[in-house]
């Protein structure tokens, strides 16, 4: 790297770093720094060298500060909390980011719609709803997201993972709101309000659904007859009754069903 280095100090400097206007300027970009240790980093942007390497894992570092934070993910180490809410975090900068969402500032806002954001990262991604762009590519089936997030709870769908999971009865969710959802029924919490009745609900699409009792709002048509329904599963039945379609099927007489409380109420008749 020594070789590398040199050929890419401008004529007139000298190994120690010494010259006339004792300035270090890049051959690859003109960037001048004070100090050849300085111009020696900066180098490594342009040629990617990474000499610092994580002994636990193998990943390389450019930089040995990155190596340092790097090296907390390991250790579990998380030096800077948040005086509002007392939330740990292993770098400044995460902690920096995450006080924004206490002081209720959105410093960062679309050229499009003027939404605004606490975070760079989530206008970055909100733009992409803008944009169209797709970056983060599933290997299974090449499905393209605009959130590494939505990336990351897709790829469940094909490893079967289900990493969240209630410590009450046991049961596994791929995603981790599915798991929050499903804790109010051992909680019974009823966090979504009404606020034409009063009525709360367990989850946000049952309060929506229950809000439609006010307004009337039927935002599901059928195609083949232009009834509108309130909700999704009834149009679903309904459109049942165009195609023929019975689902539900009796194991004893192989008899079968447009609804499923119609096979129940059959059930019935083999139970007595």
């Amino acid at each position: 790297m020594a070789t590398t280095v040199r050929s890419h100090l401008k004529q007139g400097e000298e190994e120690d770093g010494q010259d006339s206007s004792r300035t270090h300027r890049c051959s690859y970009c003109d960037k001048s720094f004070p100090f050849k240790s300085e111009l020696n980093r900066h180098l490594r942007t342009h040629t990617g060298e990474r000499p610092y390497q994580c002994g636990e894992c193998g990943k390389r570092f450019s930089y040995l500060g990155h190596l340092k934070c790097h090296m907390k993910t390991h250790t579990g180490e998380k030096p800077h909390r948040c005086e509002e809410c007392s939330r740990q975090f292993s770098r400044l900068s995460n902690l920096k980011v995450h006080a924004q969402t206490h002081t209720g500032k959105k410093l960062y806002k679309c050229e499009h719609c003027n939404k605004s954001f606490g975070q760079s990262t989530h206008l970055k991604a909100h733009m992409r709803t803008h944009t169209g762009e797709k970056p983060y590519k599933c290997e299974h089936c090449n499905r393209g997201f605009s959130q590494l997030t939505h990336l990351k709870r897709h790829i469940r769908t094909h490893t079967g993972e289900k990493p969240y999971r209630c410590e009450e009865c046991g049961k596994q969710f791929t995603v981790l709101s599915d798991l929050k959802r499903h804790m109010r029924t051992h909680t019974g919490e009823t966090p979504y309000r009404c606020e034409e009745c009063s009525k709360q609900f367990t989850t946000l699409s049952h309060l929506k659904k229950h809000i439609r009792t006010h307004t009337g709002e039927k935002p599901y048509t059928c195609e083949a007859c232009c009834k509108q329904f309130c909700e999704l599963g009834s149009l679903k039945r309904h459109i049942r009754t165009h195609t023929g379609e019975k689902p539900y099927r009796c194991e004893v007489y192989s008899e079968h069903f447009t609804r499923l409380s119609q096979l129940k109420s059959h059930m019935r008749t083999h139970t007595g």
